[in-house]
Formats: structure tokens, C-alpha cells, sequence
């Protein structure tokens, strides 16, 4: 068993204690999925303290190593990770700090844990800073309606939800598109694809077998899974090849004009359906 494996296998056994090295230390587990791979990877990292003791941080320092740490490169191609606290498991989008505030941050790092200054003194890259800002749920996605429905109407209620966070994000006319707002896209876009592509392969089949009236609204979903993926690929184009906010933002607002349609449509007839089944 390696090192890191050990470490997991005890802060998960021990509600988030482990001991040896790192005893008494804030620890979290971090669980990336692989940018090349596309299979999850957990590592664990200490947890500084942020400014005021809010926020969730972790730093790529890589024990000063001239190499970003695999985890980070993971999160910068795709950005929704799970956190595992001791105490908690949630998802959340990891956003690199820039600039000032990337300076800000590190510094008070550093006057809280002074190892990590050494760290950045031992290489010339500079040693990322990441924010873990947990997810928003909508607050009707926690919908008590069970089976397949009820799993319908929760994700449709998160997807509601991130795209209003997105379009909530700050975005200038003619600046490029910051981490903030790249990385809640892409993490945004990724979990819409991964959710569209389950209901093609997998719910819609399984219905039409037991509905053969209803493969026309199936097809009609999916071509719409189409258009949305389009625009998806553009706003990805843009992020990917420094495009500015306000293009991107403009492509947002049609995604969210596209999405938001999709979903009621998709809602008014899918859900009687997926209710007789389980009645």
C-alpha cells in the first residue's frame, strides 16, 4: 500500500484524524478527476487557513518542486472535485487565485504556516493557490420525491441553479475570461454533458422499450441535447482560446435561454411518465 493510501485509508477510518507525520494537522482529501485518464484521483493535502479563518484553500506546492502537482493540473481541465473534510463530503468547483489576490492569499498562508514560503523559495514556478468553493444547490433540488423522478427533478434543479451562479458572476466588456468564471463553465459544462449523455444511453432507451409512443419526444430531447452541446463547444472554444467575458457571457445567456426551455419542456412530459412507472 503507498503512503497517500495509508494516510486516506486512516482519515477516512478516523472521521478525518490520522496520525504519524502528519498528526494533529488540517487535513482533506482531495478527489480530481484525471485530465487525460478521466478516472478519479484522491490525494491528501493540508488545509491553511484563509483569511479571517473562511474559505477552503489548498496550495500546490509539491514540496517546491519545479512541477505543478498532477492534482492541480487535473483541476484545471476539469474543475468540479469532491472534498472529503473528516466530518463532510461535498462537491465543489476549484478556482486557482490570480493576481493580488493570489499574492494576498499566499502571504497570509505563509505568515500561518511558514513552510510553504520555503517551498516557493526552493522554484521559480509560482506555487498555486486554490479556492474550494463548495456548490449551490436550488433550494427546491432537494426534492423528497423518490425513484427516478425524483432524481430527475433534483439534477434539474441543480443545473437551474449553477446556471443563475454563472450568470451572476462578474464579467467585464472586453477583459479575458478570469479563472472564476472559467472554471464554474467548465465545470458546469462537464456536468450538463455527463447528464445529457446518461439520459441518450441510458433512461431514454430504457423508456422508449416501455413507450413506443413517446420515441418522436425522445428524439426531439436528444437533437435539443445536440443544440446545447454546441453551444457548450463554443463557450469551451472561447474559454480554452482566450476569448473575452463579454463574448462568453453572451454565449451564456443563450445556453441558459436554451437550457432553461429544454428543461421545463422535458419536464412537463418526461415526469407523469417517470410517476406512472412508479406508481
Amino acid at each position: 500500500m503507498s503512503f497517500n493510501q495509508a494516510v486516506i485509508e486512516e482519515f477516512r477510518a478516523n472521521a478525518g484524524r490520522v496520525g504519524g507525520p502528519f498528526e494533529g494537522a488540517g487535513l482533506i482529501l482531495l478527489t480530481t478527476t484525471g485530465a487525460r485518464s478521466g478516472r478519479e484521483h484522491t490525494t491528501p493535502l493540508g488545509r491553511p487557513r484563509g483569511p479571517g479563518g473562511q474559505g477552503m484553500y489548498v496550495v500546490g506546492s509539491a514540496g517546491g518542486s519545479d512541477r505543478h502537482p498532477d492534482w492541480y493540473r487535473n483541476l484545471l481541465a476539469r474543475p468540479l472535485v469532491r472534498v472529503e473534510t473528516g466530518t463532510e463530503v461535498y462537491e465543489a468547483v476549484a478556482v486557482p487565485a490570480e493576481g493580488a489576490r493570489r499574492e494576498e492569499l499566499f502571504a497570509h498562508i505563509v505568515r500561518e504556516e511558514p513552510g510553504y514560503g520555503e517551498y516557493q523559495r526552493k522554484t521559480r514556478r509560482v506555487i498555486p493557490v486554490v479556492e474550494l468553493q463548495r456548490t449551490h444547490e436550488a433550494e427546491d433540488a432537494g426534492s423528497a420525491e423518490d425513484g427516478i423522478a425524483g432524481m430527475l427533478t433534483r439534477v434539474h434543479g441543480w443545473l437551474r441553479a449553477q446556471i443563475a451562479e454563472l450568470l451572476r458572476l462578474p464579467a467585464g466588456e472586453s477583459a479575458p475570461v478570469g479563472m472564476q468564471l472559467r472554471q464554474h463553465c467548465l465545470a458546469f459544462c462537464q456536468t450538463l454533458e455527463a447528464h445529457h449523455t446518461g439520459e441518450d444511453t441510458g433512461l431514454f432507451p430504457w423508456l422508449a422499450e416501455r413507450h413506443p409512443q413517446l420515441a418522436g419526444f425522445f428524439r426531439r430531447l436528444e437533437e435539443e441535447h445536440r443544440d446545447i452541446e454546441r453551444t457548450q463547444t463554443r463557450i469551451a472554444g472561447l474559454i480554452r482560446g482566450g476569448g473575452d467575458q463579454a463574448a462568453v457571457r453572451e454565449e451564456l445567456e443563450a445556453l441558459s435561454r436554451e437550457l432553461l426551455a429544454h428543461l421545463d419542456r422535458e419536464e412537463a412530459d418526461l415526469l407523469p411518465v417517470l410517476r406512472a412507472l412508479a406508481a
